[in-house]
């Protein structure tokens, strides 16, 4: 099946997967979480990008596992597909509409998804949602 058949059209289903993204990141205590907008950017292959990272591979790896936990537990979701999981250097994870990029912080650093997706609407997460 491909990949554009799968994106949901429902604007709350996305926000809602957002948030128990976002849950997951928390509750690990991953840093500095970024919610990336893309879909005013033509022929982006998403339509958010959530952006956050650890400081060890443990903790890398921790945020993977929470995420995909939260997820599972609240809207019955898995990822469509994942990489990175045997080196946890930077862990994705696809849930089409909105794919999740964990970095450790050096290799955030050196990708700086943010610059090179700079056209994206950015939102810092971290003081927003804290509940």
């Amino acid at each position: 099946m491909q990949r554009h058949n799968l994106r949901s059209q429902n604007e709350s289903n996305r926000e809602e997967l957002i948030k128990y993204i976002v849950q997951g990141i928390q509750e690990v205590k991953g840093h500095d979480i970024v919610d990336m907008d893309l879909r005013e950017i033509k022929n982006s292959i998403c339509d958010n990008f959530i952006i956050c990272h650890g400081t060890s591979k443990r903790q890398v790896d921790a945020i993977a596992e929470s995420v995909e936990k939260s997820v599972k537990e609240n809207a019955s979701i898995n990822p469509w597909h994942k990489e990175g999981t045997q080196n946890a250097e930077w862990i994705l994870l696809d849930y089409i509409d909105v794919v999740v990029h964990i970095f450790n912080e050096q290799n955030r650093k050196f990708y700086n998804l943010e610059g090179l997706w700079a056209d994206a609407k950015i939102t810092q997460i971290d003081q927003i949602n804290k509940e």
